[in-house]
């Protein structure tokens, strides 16, 4: 096979004229860091937000020209928009200016407390009733467990349910779901999600080899995140449940700036350190007026399988202090269990299959509080509005 590297790519996209049909997209610094996993290329264009719509014909145009790169078979291009002058943290843009708009009149913005301005309103995702973010402050906590279990608790209780994997460099939902092979293309970019269980699947881990690191930076993560949430043939779902990436970092960020989310279930496990991290995962969505729907103790306790003695190696019940310290609802406590881990390795989560069991019927109590706490903020919640202090 051809070995196919960056400087190959580029000179394929000096091909491709820039925007105003002057110089090419390399040469106006339009091209962000290119990656190649598994024979294809990933990379996005820096354009102004104003003209995104607009500039779709050269995205295309930049797909194209990769994929004539020997050796390469497929390219994956987004378009990153560039921050708005004036914008918070914002960074020299590529060279070409937005278009006037003819006839354009000055919409005004409404203020929220303290002056500032209200965040732009969400764009729903089609067909997508409502979604939830599944987060955790740190790694380890079994937050991916958590996430595909409640997602098949709450299909379990009568709803259509479909899972994003939204964990760019660590994405989880093959193994647990048992998936493999690549989402079909249908019309246009659009993908076809991955399915099992009944569950509608998208996921980075669909699109490159499991070992195959993702050493992307923000906007590329961004872009990532946006086209696996809309550029998806979700269909109708009743919720979509949003498997975060551990931290308070880009993706949680853009979640919550570019996505309605209904509300944010929080994971951490007993101990402090765990809830150190768990705070401030609250902190930030409650910076940003996402509702947190609870919190999850998982590994709560462990019950011996030989005695039947239950220990608590992490501690027990710290979660529910929190919950109760700050006043949001505390949602149930998954024991540390081995079948809960053996299902879980093996693809086959135990809410699918073991659904008569002891550790289902706590995933379903999970999923049925969370359905209850949703149906109580219907109607209730504002818009998050992103405030910069």
């Amino acid at each position: 096979m051809v070995s196919v590297t960056k400087e190959d790519v580029l000179a394929k996209l000096k091909s491709v004229k820039g925007p105003d049909l002057e110089g090419n997209i390399v040469d106006l610094g339009l091209v962000s860091d290119i990656f190649i996993a598994d024979g294809k290329a990933y990379f996005s264009l820096t354009v102004p937000s104003a003209r995104a719509q607009e500039l779709e014909p050269l995205r295309e145009a930049a797909e194209r020209a990769a994929k004539t790169v020997p050796g390469l078979k497929d390219a994956m291009v987004a378009l990153t928009a560039a921050r708005e002058p004036g914008a918070v943290g914002a960074q020299p843009g590529p060279a070409i200016q937005p278009r006037p708009q003819a006839q354009a009149r000055p919409q005004p913005q409404a203020a929220a407390a303290g002056g500032q301005p209200q965040a732009r309103p969400k764009m729903d995702v089609p067909g997508v009733k409502t979604i939830i973010a599944v987060a955790s402050g740190k790694g380890g906590v079994g937050k991916s467990t958590t996430s595909v279990n409640l997602a098949l608790g709450l299909q379990a209780s009568g709803l259509s349910v479909g899972v994003l994997d939204a964990d760019i460099y660590g994405p989880s939902m093959p193994r647990l779901l048992g998936i493999s092979g690549q989402p079909e293309q249908l019309e246009g970019r659009v993908l076809k999600p991955m399915q099992n269980y009944g569950l509608k699947v998208m996921s980075m881990g669909f699109l490159v080899e499991e070992d195959t690191p993702m050493i992307w930076r923000g906007p590329m993560v961004m872009s990532a995140l946006n086209q696996m949430l809309r550029e998806v043939a979700w269909g109708e779902l009743d919720v979509l449940v949003v498997d975060m990436p551990p931290g308070t970092g880009d993706a949680q960020l853009t979640m919550a700036q570019n996505v309605p989310l209904a509300g944010a279930v929080i994971v951490s496990t007993p101990q402090d350190l765990a809830l150190i991290d768990a705070r401030k995962g609250l902190n930030m969505f409650n910076k940003v007026n996402v509702p947190v729907l609870g919190i999850v103790e998982n590994m709560s306790y462990f019950l011996c399988p030989d005695c039947g003695g239950r220990h608590d190696i992490f501690g027990h019940g710290g979660a529910r202090e929190e919950a109760a310290r700050i006043g949001v609802p505390f949602l149930g406590e998954v024991p540390l269990a081995m079948p809960i881990r053996e299902t879980s390795d093996a693809g086959k989560p135990v809410v699918a299959t073991a659904a008569d069991g002891p550790h289902a019927a706590v995933y379903r109590e999970i999923a049925a509080n969370v359905r209850a706490r949703l149906d109580e903020l219907s109607g209730t919640r504002e818009m998050p509005a992103i405030v910069f202090e």
